[in-house]
């Protein structure tokens, strides 16, 4: 390993961050970098940046439906459009900030758990029980994490990683900062931060 570093920021609601999700640990590995996986809340950054779902825009929404299913085909990763769709993930991000402190060796498998529930069975993430069955499913007791999950510690913990992303410049997911420094944003600039990474970087 190099050392170079790359921190990763999604939310489970988000169909790139899913693409993303999907691919990243390969760009990794293919570029001797580490990654940390940084769940984040969408709802929480619009409201500072004024955003909205893409699906909730006029003419963007549509073309975004098509695009959540063509980008999918062409990366060759099996999806599903939820048939709930934006969704609150505040308690699947909760658990994936535990597991990166108590389960480090398996939050990120967990993590592509959670997207694939969503993103391919169709499993409504923002329920506590289908949260509990994946949590399960992936060896972990339910019941404590969820259990963590109530507690102000976990929610304090949340609130600074999503207060964190606004401080350093993220507004959607997935957003990518390479070394500390530079932001990409979007699942298709997977390739240019490969390249960036390879590179050393480049001047602009």
């Amino acid at each position: 390993m190099t050392g170079r570093g790359i921190d990763f920021y999604f939310d489970f609601g988000s169909p790139y961050g899913y693409l993303a999700a999907e691919q990243i640990e390969a760009v990794a590995v293919r570029a001797g970098a580490e990654v940390v996986w940084r769940p984040i809340l969408l709802g929480a950054i619009f409201k500072t940046t004024g955003g909205a779902p893409l699906t909730d825009s006029p003419l963007k929404g549509e073309y975004a439906l098509r695009d959540f299913r063509r980008s999918a085909a062409f990366y060759g990763v099996p999806y599903r459009q939820p048939s709930r769709f934006p969704i609150g993930t505040v308690l699947a991000a909760r658990a994936i900030l535990w597991a990166r402190t108590h389960a480090a060796a398996r939050y990120k498998a967990l993590a592509l758990a959670f997207y694939r529930a969503y993103f391919r069975d169709d499993r409504d993430l923002s329920q506590s029980e289908v949260v509990a069955d994946v949590l399960r499913r992936e060896g972990l007791d339910a019941d404590a994490v969820l259990a963590a999950c109530a507690e102000e510690a976990l929610k304090a913990e949340l609130k600074a990683e999503v207060d964190q992303a606004i401080a350093r410049g993220v507004f959607g997911s997935p957003t990518f900062i390479v070394d500390g420094a530079e932001p990409f944003w979007g699942a298709d600039r997977l390739p240019m931060l490969e390249a960036w990474l390879a590179r050393g970087g480049w001047s602009y």
